[in-house]
């Protein structure tokens, strides 16, 4: 009877507590519909440059399965890679093609080198092996780790600051210090501001710490100026810090606190770049320019991979700026509505 008793009292606790009951419905079926809108599409197509190629060798290839753009310039089809309009480039000098890659993506780049081996191979009956590809960003040796390494630095940092950040403000308001705070001649932006900052200076040991861990120790790839990865994720570090405190004003305890996580944190990891954003089904593809890490992860790469300065990075940099600004007055917004827990 006392094991009955218990059961009874736990299954009123999950009746009560709704939000726990609806997520253990939707939370997996959310991010199972996630990873199918992910991989559920078709297989990459590349997008290759064909410049000025004769009409009797491209009558002879091969060129389906990618979206081909024709150039009578080398230097529109260079200026549309390296602004990633384009995969690659091809050229043809004396009968021999040669390929220049953006490069910085290892499976876009596989993908590039087996379409021309496919669309070459019955013409010259060469191996990708012995064709001429030149990388503008990377090499034919760059890792997976590379690419990926800026995304889940990103992620990680993210992460932790949105979830330490949340649940420690969730304390705050549990144990009462909150409430004095409130009622002492502090304004409500007083208060916000001065968590922010507090929790914000810790945030930037952990960024620093992280960040040099990632590059100095585990070996990124780092091609551009190192200051610029430190401002990045510091950025980021604010946007999730503002955002955790703002959540936690919804929640009632450490449980719920965490609940937050399959809806905010997931689908940012999935539309992060972490996958090909290109594959992924065009109807959902706009939660990604909603979210801080979709920016943070371009701008990363940007600098770790591509190696370029901060004329390509300020303006996710001005975005993550305006997240942290939004959450800060929403914050602002919220405390005005509080009450104890």
């Amino acid at each position: 009877m006392r094991v009955k008793a218990l059961v009874i009292r736990i299954l009123k606790q999950f009746k009560r507590d709704k939000r726990t009951m609806a997520l253990l419905i939707l939370a997996p079926i959310l991010v199972l519909s996630m990873l199918y809108l992910v991989f559920g599409d078709d297989d990459y197509s590349p997008r290759i440059g064909l410049v000025d190629i004769p009409e009797e060798i491209a009558d002879q290839i091969d060129l389906s399965e990618a979206e081909i753009t024709y150039y009578d310039e080398e230097s529109s089809a260079y200026q549309d890679v390296e602004e990633q309009n384009l995969d690659a480039y091809l050229t043809i000098e004396a009968n021999q093609p040669s390929i220049t890659l953006e490069g910085s993506d290892p499976v876009i780049n596989s993908a590039v080198l087996n379409w021309m081996q496919e669309a070459f191979e019955p013409l010259t009956g060469q191996s990708s092996s012995q064709l001429d590809a030149t990388f503008i960003h990377g090499n034919e040796d760059m890792r997976h780790f590379d690419y990926f390494g800026p995304v889940l630095l990103g992620f990680f940092i993210f992460f932790f600051v949105f979830l330490i950040s949340g649940v420690s403000f969730l304390r705050e308001r549990t144990r009462g210090t909150l409430e004095r705070l409130l009622s002492s001649p502090l304004r409500k932006w007083e208060i916000v501001m001065g968590y922010v900052i507090g929790f914000g200076l810790f945030t930037i040991i952990q960024a620093t710490i992280i960040s040099t861990y990632s590059i100095f120790v585990l070996g990124m790839m780092m091609e551009g100026t190192y200051i610029y990865v430190l401002l990045i994720t510091l950025f980021l570090s604010f946007s999730a810090l503002t955002l955790g405190i703002l959540l936690s004003s919804f929640a009632h305890n450490e449980l719920q606190m965490i609940q937050f996580i399959p809806i905010v944190i997931v689908p940012q990891l999935f539309f992060s770049g972490l996958f090909n954003l290109e594959t992924i089904s065009g109807w959902v593809s706009w939660i990604g320019p909603l979210t801080p890490l979709y920016y943070a992860a371009d701008a990363l790469r940007n600098v770790m991979v591509r190696g370029l300065g901060f004329e390509h990075i300020y303006i996710q940099l001005l975005v993550l700026l305006s997240f942290s600004v939004v959450f800060v007055v929403m914050n602002i917004i919220v405390l005005r509505q509080h009450r104890r827990v």
